[in-house]
């Protein structure tokens, strides 16, 4: 009888008396375990989103929709005070979440005319928003410039607001992208949502802005 047989014999003989001893917290940490600890104990805590909110270019805004009627044309508006506008309609539809907007210094450029501070943890964060009182359709260039300035100030997302609307080659763009294009109608339903009335009369706005140009 060969050794191997012998130790066969011998184990199928004292099986029953052999005994493992496996120390479970031992065995838990090299097969590299992750757990927590009284998980029926623990207490509801909301998450918490920190948002930096300090910027140089923030000014103080000024209220502009309670002067408006349903005679006013968005269109021919000044384009600050469109701009102040739009920062005051934000205001009010982020405020029910916490949520403040700050308007930026005057620059008449494509970069950031108004930031919106969502505090929600899982949808909200920085939001960029560009506000564009135009006569014509805004083209794809606008919203790549939205686009580049959302990746530049690290926000989370981008609103571009327009009194008119938006070129299809503007609209393809946006898809999948964290990009939000609101036109003329939006923004009219924007301000009747929070209780204010105007209209938007693009050729009425040109010939208003032709003449002003003159002067």
């Amino acid at each position: 009888m060969t050794i191997s047989v012998l130790l066969e014999y011998f184990l199928l003989l004292f099986q029953p008396c052999l005994i493992v001893i496996v120390d479970p917290k031992l065995c838990f940490k090299n097969l590299k375990g992750v757990g927590s600890s009284k998980l029926h104990s623990l207490t509801p805590i909301a998450p918490i989103l920190n948002i930096s909110r300090e910027d140089k270019r923030f000014i103080s805004s000024y209220e502009v929709a309670d002067d408006l009627s349903e005679s006013s044309n968005l269109a021919a508006m000044d384009w600050e005070d469109f701009e102040h506008l739009i920062r005051e309609l934000f205001e009010k539809e982020f405020s029910y979440s916490g949520g403040e907007v700050k308007i930026t210094r005057a620059s008449r450029d494509s970069g950031v005319d108004a930031v919106a501070f969502d505090p929600d943890p899982i949808r909200g964060g920085k939001i960029v928003i560009q506000a564009k009182r135009y006569t014509n359709t805004v083209g794809v260039s606008a919203v790549r410039d939205l686009y580049g300035t959302v990746l530049n100030e690290g926000a989370t997302k981008g609103i571009l607001v327009t009194t008119t609307d938006y070129g299809p080659d503007a609209y393809d763009f946006a898809k999948g992208k964290p990009l939000t294009l609101l036109n003329g109608s939006n923004l009219l339903h924007l301000l009747e949502k929070h209780g204010h009335k105007a209209t938007i009369d693009l050729k009425a706005a040109k010939q208003i802005l032709s003449e002003r140009e003159k002067q």
